[in-house]
């Protein structure tokens, strides 16, 4: 059975990328609290939070495993602050894109636009202009492994949209995949693949243009 285009999205991206207001946890679901962070934890924490802050512009194709296991693959782009883009190969035909201000959704098989707030999602706090892993996001596990760092994530004043766990590889530390837990218990999983930073993207990357028929994602 399909996943509805924008159960999948929210839960995803980014990915990190869409809000899951109005999404009610079962009561028998207990909300993720503050994890007590070790010394070694807390500066895993903040070196994520350099490293977060220290990237302008990135470009990387991943592949995103939905909820159901099905697999699809694209391109993702970040400007810092504000703007990304999160464009599927063909034959998908969906997108989402951040001006700044807004996320916007396209879903191409309905051939029909959505948007929230960034401040309404979980792709805000990587948007913002300032990162930091505290505040008005509570770190609720840190995970260290051969390889890896792996930081979960909740908004401190709703925990029950989701946990938004964030991926690095630690020689070099760089960001890798995310995945999210959402308020139905659904998980989705974006992986990225041979991220580069420093790109130069055109401005008009970053704004919602609705495809012209037949177009596949972005039509400049």
């Amino acid at each position: 059975m399909k996943i509805p285009f924008r159960r999948i999205l929210a839960a995803a991206a980014v990915a990190l990328s869409v809000t899951t207001a109005g999404a009610v946890l079962d009561p028998a679901q207990a909300a993720p609290r503050a994890a007590a962070l070790s010394a070694q934890d807390q500066a895993l924490v903040a070196q994520a939070e350099s490293y977060l802050n220290g990237i302008g512009t990135l470009q990387s194709k991943f592949v995103q495993v939905a909820p159901n296991g099905h697999q699809t693959a694209g391109t993702f782009y970040l400007a810092r602050p504000g703007r990304m883009r999160l464009e599927y190969d063909p034959p998908v035909k969906d997108f989402v894109v951040a001006d700044g201000a807004f996320i916007f959704y396209w879903d191409g098989e309905m051939r029909q636009q959505s948007s929230a707030p960034i401040g309404s999602t979980l792709a805000d706090f990587i948007l913002r202009k300032n990162i930091r892993l505290s505040g008005d996001v509570t770190v609720t596990g840190v995970y260290q492994a051969p390889g890896l760092v792996e930081i979960s994530l909740t908004e401190t004043k709703d925990p029950g949209k989701g946990t938004l766990t964030l991926v690095f590889e630690d020689r070099p530390f760089q960001l890798r995949k995310w995945r999210v837990l959402d308020a139905q218990g659904l998980t989705t999983e974006v992986a990225l693949m041979n991220p580069r930073e420093g790109m130069q993207f055109d401005s008009k990357l970053f704004y919602f243009i609705e495809p012209s028929k037949g177009d596949y994602g972005r039509s400049n």
